[in-house]
């Protein structure tokens, strides 16, 4: 039995985030899974093939449960010979996430002396404009850590209300990506997006970089197996 780290990486650049999710791989190995563990990117050429087989379990690195997690990434996995391999919930889904949310944004608040009541968490997601499924997950999230600041604010990369929108005007806020990994659109789009609206505020990490992490993804495994 294996555990495969699956996220999408980047088709015009694979090898960088290829890398990153076979390190992520390793961190949730320290962690003590109960298996063994690799990473793969759907990006990589050869990667889910060469990582997964029908005993595999797969655990999505995505943020949301939708159409990617229950229909292509099946489909995907049946092309690289592992059609019986078991998908998990994707990372995004976690229950712990809320609470590693509020520690994260809570933390860079207090570092600007802040206290928690007085901070706007600015929270932005991937969003869709063919699918809801990163939207009704982030505004879910929102509702659920909102009693732990003064409000939550949402805003997405493709869809409304966009980034620049959301950000613009806010005043002792916090920004937190909820995405699962540093790719092209927290390198580029978001800070594009703040910049533009003139935020100036602590930027965080995207949460899946948060160091609490691995241990979560491995509990998940532990529990799954």
């Amino acid at each position: 039995m294996k555990a495969v780290i699956v996220s999408h990486g980047q088709p015009g650049d694979p090898g960088p985030q290829q890398r990153a999710v076979e390190d992520l791989a390793a961190r949730i190995a320290a962690c003590g899974p109960g298996c063994a563990v690799a990473g793969a990117t759907l990006a990589m050429p050869g990667a889910l093939a060469a990582a997964a087989d029908d005993d595999s379990l797969i655990y999505p690195m995505f943020m949301a449960e939708g159409w990617f997690t229950r229909t292509e990434l099946p489909r995907r996995l049946a092309q690289a010979g592992a059609g019986r391999a078991r998908v998990l919930r994707p990372f995004g889904t976690d229950p712990a996430l809320p609470g590693l949310i509020v520690t994260q944004a809570h933390a860079a608040a207090a570092t600007q002396g802040w206290s928690s009541q007085d901070t706007v968490l600015l929270l932005t997601a991937h969003g869709s404009q063919r699918s809801q499924a990163s939207f009704a997950i982030t505004t879910a999230l929102a509702e659920t850590v909102a009693p732990h600041f003064a409000r939550v604010v949402t805003g997405f990369v493709e869809q409304e209300p966009f980034i620049a929108d959301a950000a613009r005007g806010l005043e002792r806020a916090v920004h937190l990506p909820f995405f699962a990994l540093r790719a092209e659109h927290v390198l580029d789009d978001l800070p594009e997006a703040l910049d533009q609206a003139g935020f100036t505020g602590p930027r965080l990490d995207p949460i899946g970089l948060a160091p609490e992490v691995p241990g979560l993804i491995a509990a998940s495994i532990r529990a799954a197996l």
